[in-house]
């Protein structure tokens, strides 16, 4: 386990970063006049151009491929809500390198991710504590009546 959320912690570090550049490259875009196709051409050319924009696609590609990994080493129901984590990544992010104020109802939301992925941990460290527990399917949990064979 402890392997995956190493994995973990390197892929929010690269998505939290990508965000941060995004949220730069965005920004220098400027603001959209029209919503027509010219306007939205500009957008493209402009931001497939932008150091910025493009620094954030490539390291929200390494968070692609390091969750990619994940998924194949350990189950979905562990690995996909811990990506949650990202969000107390790029809040923290958000708050060193744009210098974004953080309400307190936001942190109380940023602690609130952090306890569930707590609480997510906890129940992958007890999954693997007790591995001679065997899980039955829902189909097997139901009682047979007196009339089934």
């Amino acid at each position: 386990m402890w392997k995956l959320v190493l994995i973990l912690l390197i892929g929010l570090f690269f998505e939290s970063i990508g965000v941060v550049y995004l949220k730069k490259g965005i920004t220098t875009l400027g603001d959209i006049k029209q919503i027509n196709a010219s306007e939205i051409i500009r957008l493209i050319k402009a931001g497939a151009t932008n150091k910025h924009i493009l620094l954030g696609v490539f390291f929200e590609a390494l968070f692609f491929g390091t969750l990619l990994m994940l998924m194949s080493r350990g189950d979905v129901s562990f690995v996909w809500p811990m990506t949650s984590l990202s969000f107390v990544f790029t809040t923290f992010a958000a708050v060193w390198f744009l210098g974004e104020k953080v309400t307190s109802v936001r942190w109380i939301g940023v602690t609130l991710i952090v306890v569930g992925a707590g609480l997510i941990s906890w129940s992958e460290k007890q999954k693997e504590q007790k591995p001679t527990t065997e899980t039955i399917s829902p189909a097997e949990a139901v009682p047979k009546t007196l009339n089934e064979p």
